[in-house]
């Protein structure tokens, strides 16, 4: 597991992982997605935060309109203080899934910018870690015809 920052209001497992479907994703909730799923560790970032800011860096809107469109969505668990699973949504799974190399970068570091603003620090090889390798996992999941979800504890 990689962990982010040092951000003391950040402290979770965050693991996004492939399932066929939510019913599936969902059994994840308590113990997270195991060895079951193809899945990417990651820790010390506010994932649903992080995948509402990359969607609206990468394929425009705002924070806010995705966030009464009811996104991230979750799929099992309680979006307070237990775990929780959430879905990719279809927009962000296709943009993150179509770009480049150059493109993903850019967004790593427009979102470590970001997060810098907000005083949370995320280094730079962290960030195009934590993208890079979700697009890849995103791509590998639509070649399957299944989704990636997000289990964060």
């Amino acid at each position: 597991m990689r962990a982010v920052g040092h951000d003391a209001r950040v402290s979770n497992i965050v693991k996004f992982f492939v399932a066929p479907d939510d019913t599936s994703a969902s059994l994840a909730l308590q113990t997270g997605p195991g060895r079951v799923f193809e899945s990417l560790s990651f820790g010390n970032f506010d994932p649903e935060e992080a995948v509402l800011e990359w969607e609206c860096l990468l394929v425009g809107g705002s924070f806010e309109e995705l966030v009464e469109g009811g996104e991230p969505r979750i799929v099992a668990g309680q979006d307070n203080d237990g775990c929780v699973v959430f879905a990719i949504s279809p927009r962000l799974s296709a943009a993150l899934s179509d770009a480049t190399h150059s493109r993903l970068s850019d967004l790593a570091a427009s979102w470590t910018q970001l997060r810098a603003e907000d005083g949370e620090v995320i280094g730079a090889e962290i960030a195009d870690a934590i993208v890079g390798d979700l697009a890849a996992l995103i791509s590998s999941a639509r070649r399957q015809s299944q989704g990636v979800y997000c289990w964060v504890a």
